[in-house]
C-alpha cells in the first residue's frame, strides 16, 4: 500500500476519487444533521480535491524544493504524504467528529484549516507573479466555502471555540514551516561536513 500511495504517488488520485464519493454524501448529510454540521463536513471533500490540483504529479512538493530549498530536497515524498493525511485528514476527521458530538463550533478548525491554507497560495502567487500550485482550489472553492463555513457553522460559537479553531489550522502550518526549515538547516549541516553525517530520508 505504501508504495502504491506514496513511491508510485497515486495519493492525489485516489484523494480526487474519494472526494466524488464524499460529495456525494453531502445532501444526504444537509437533510440528516443540517448546514452547520454539512459546511464543516464538506472542507474535508473540498481538500481532497485540493490535494490533486496541488500535488499531481508531486508538483508542489517540486515546487517547494525548487523556490524554498534552492534545490534541495526540503519536503520529501514521505513527508508529504504524512503532512497531508495527519495534518488535513486526521484533523478534519477530528473536527467533524468533535462538531457532531458537542456541536458546529467544536469543529471550527476545519474551516479555518481552509481558509489559512488559502492565504499563502494566494499570497505567493501574487509575490512572485507564477502559477503556485494548488492556488487556482484555494482562490475558488478554499476562501468562500471555508468563510462560508465559519460564519454559518461559527455564528453561535464562542470566541473561545473560534479562537481554538484558529489556533488548530494555524498550528499545523507552522509545524510544517518549522519542519521544512530544521530540515534545511540539517541538509545545511550535511553539506559542509558530508563524512560526519548522512541525510535522512524523511
Amino acid at each position: 500500500m505504501w508504495k502504491w500511495l506514496v513511491r508510485d504517488w497515486q495519493w492525489p488520485a485516489a484523494s480526487l476519487f474519494a472526494s466524488v464519493f464524499l460529495f456525494a454524501l453531502v445532501p444526504i448529510l444537509y437533510l440528516s444533521v443540517g448546514l452547520p454540521l454539512t459546511l464543516i463536513f464538506l472542507q474535508l471533500p473540498v481538500y481532497m480535491l485540493h490535494q490533486w490540483e496541488e500535488h499531481r504529479g508531486d508538483r508542489f512538493r517540486l515546487y517547494v524544493n525548487r523556490t524554498i530549498g534552492s534545490g534541495q530536497e526540503a519536503l520529501t515524498p514521505a513527508a508529504t504524504f504524512w503532512i497531508n493525511s495527519l495534518g488535513v485528514w486526521g484533523v478534519d476527521l477530528i473536527a467533524i467528529y468533535l462538531a457532531w458530538m458537542i456541536g458546529p463550533g467544536a469543529g471550527l478548525a476545519a474551516g479555518y484549516l481552509t481558509v489559512v491554507n488559502a492565504i499563502p497560495h494566494i499570497g505567493t502567487t501574487i509575490r512572485r507573479r507564477e502559477y503556485n500550485p494548488g492556488v487556482i482550489s484555494a482562490a475558488t472553492l478554499f476562501l468562500p466555502l471555508g468563510i462560508w463555513c465559519l460564519v454559518e457553522s461559527g455564528a453561535h460559537a464562542s470566541w473561545t471555540e473560534h479562537l481554538i479553531g484558529l489556533a488548530v489550522a494555524v498550528g499545523v502550518h507552522v509545524a510544517i514551516i518549522v519542519y521544512v526549515f530544521q530540515r534545511l538547516a540539517r541538509l545545511s549541516r550535511i553539506s559542509s561536513n558530508p563524512s560526519g553525517m548522512k541525510a535522512t530520508s524523511a
